[in-house]
């Protein structure tokens, strides 16, 4: 009899081993075969490898890869925000994409006409070659973004998404209208000023003044009145507070003026 029971014992051991083996383990709810998670730590330190190493494109196509794979996992937030990190580093830096081209300079060349002639900005210039003044010698090879951006504004989340065709290049966190009242629908950038005035009803309040809610960069829509500005209250970030305007932290609000020219397509959305 004791040893009947302990023949089932051991028989139950080995089903539920197999069971466990063959069908995967839950996590967070979701079934991941133990292969895959094979698969998933593998690519994590391939990319952290590549991270370290300064290959920014392996590190955010791994990074990537590890997002649109395995979606079901309570990392792929964190990883979304590496590949982001990835391209922004990426776009700051000298290295050549698929969206952008080595560019000789030729005499007569400016800073402002190779920016016109690629609709790119001549600060992203600047930034992504390390050039520090104006002056641009005739010879030289410089990285010029050539891909159009694209700007989508989620009311619903209080997030502006950077893109470059289907491509998130980074997500900021924003402020949107209270009352949902900032417009919905399609617009684009016509003006940019560095450390604007805010003309209100009744007064002027000049930049750098804790009152002037533009904070310290405007890109004005086509539509009047409404544009993407920094902030004087960065706690208010996330929430939909504004008179309408897209609000993002001062710091983040420079990065992508450096970033978008004049004419990029802002769609808002509820």
């Amino acid at each position: 009899m004791n040893k009947r029971i302990l023949v089932i014992a051991v028989l139950a051991v080995v089903v539920a081993a197999g069971a466990f083996f063959l069908f995967g383990v839950r996590r967070g709810g979701a079934r991941i075969n133990p292969a895959n998670r094979l698969s998933m730590h593998s690519l994590l330190n391939q990319a952290r490898g590549f991270e370290a190493k300064g290959s920014l494109l392996e590190a955010r196509e791994s990074y990537q890869n590890l997002v649109n794979d395995f979606s079901g996992s309570p990392d792929v937030a964190a990883w979304q925000k590496k590949a982001e990190e990835m391209s922004i580093k990426l776009l700051f830096s000298p290295t050549i994409t698929p969206k952008s081209i080595a560019y000789q300079v030729k005499p007569g060349d400016s800073l402002a006409k190779i920016a016109r002639q690629y609709k790119t900005t001549v600060e992203l210039i600047m930034k992504s070659n390390n050039i520090t003044d104006s002056l641009i010698i005739p010879g030289r090879r410089i990285k010029i973004w050539n891909a159009p951006f694209g700007i989508l504004v989620d009311k619903s989340q209080n997030t502006l998404l950077l893109k470059s065709d289907e491509e998130v290049i980074k997500t900021y966190i924003v402020s949107t209208g209270k009352n949902n009242c900032t417009p919905v629908g399609t617009f684009k950038i016509t003006n940019k000023l560095v450390n604007p005035t805010w003309f209100k009803a009744g007064a002027v309040v000049p930049p750098g003044s804790s009152e002037n809610v533009l904070g310290t960069r405007w890109l004005g829509f086509d539509l009047a009145g409404y544009g993407i500005h920094g902030t004087t209250e960065p706690k208010e970030l996330g929430k939909q507070v504004t008179q309408g305007c897209v609000r993002l932290s001062n710091t983040d609000v420079e990065e992508l003026y450096t970033i978008v020219p004049v004419g990029t397509e802002v769609t808002v959305v509820d």
